[in-house]
């Protein structure tokens, strides 16, 4: 269905029962994205680094916020780099790109230079998030998205299989969506991805796939465009 996606990963879903990795989720993550490659599917990565830290938990303890933001910055460049090395263990050709210039590391990130990756059959992984503090990595997807013209980003949610009206935990007769407009997704509350993210996804017509990544195969179901999740876009 898709010709280019962009993936957005939390970074606990890549902690599993661990603490910061769990190698069979990171091995299983790059089995299915490589099977979803062989369908000749451009993929781009976007990381969370919450398996680490999150820059707005720690100003709540005394750090500043643009400092915490900025490590935060550096546990997706982490995360990043995880990915990269599950990758190419299973055989997948990769590059990762930085917001934060880091050459020992990684490329910086040039959009021309991730698009040519991309044709090439590479998986490009962003870390670093936008580089700017007061951003979120949900943003970070939707402006990489918006600048490699991807047609959907997949958010691989950790044990949540959609959008629900209300927390389906607490509340029996919560609703799930199979398909939402940014707009009502807004009005109503649902803290899907954060408004700034949201506004960019409908300035540049990118569709929102939400579904859940532990269950095997969701990765290449979400990209053949089977029906699972919640697909949010600009109309309803």
């Amino acid at each position: 269905m898709y010709k280019r996606v962009l993936l957005k990963l939390s970074g606990e879903a890549l902690a599993g029962k661990e603490k910061n990795f769990d190698p069979e989720v990171l091995h299983n993550l790059a089995m299915e994205i490589k099977e979803a490659q062989a369908l000749g599917v451009e993929i781009a990565i976007v990381v969370g680094g919450g398996n680490f830290i999150r820059g707005k938990t720690v100003s709540e303890i005394g750090i500043d916020r643009v400092q915490g933001d900025y490590m935060g910055m550096l546990a997706t460049i982490i995360n990043a780099l995880a990915i990269q090395a599950a990758l190419e263990a299973v055989g997948v050709d990769t590059r990762v790109q930085t917001s934060i210039d880091m050459p020992k590391v990684a490329e910086p990130f040039i959009v021309r230079r991730a698009d040519r990756h991309l044709e090439k059959g590479r998986v490009v992984i962003f870390g670093g998030g936008t580089g700017s503090p007061y951003f979120s990595t949900d943003t970070t997807a939707a402006l990489r998205a918006s600048e490699i013209k991807a047609e959907v980003i997949l958010m691989a949610k950790n044990g949540v299989d959609g959008v629900y009206s209300a927390d389906p935990k607490v509340d029996p007769n919560a609703k799930k969506y199979e398909h939402l407009s940014f707009m009502d997704m807004l009005n109503e509350g649902l803290q899907v991805i954060d408004s700034t993210a949201a506004s960019m996804c409908m300035d540049n017509n990118v569709e929102l796939l939400v579904f859940n990544m532990n269950e095997s195969g969701n990765i290449l179901r979400a990209i053949k465009g089977e029906k699972i999740g919640t697909v949010i876009s600009r109309e309803e």
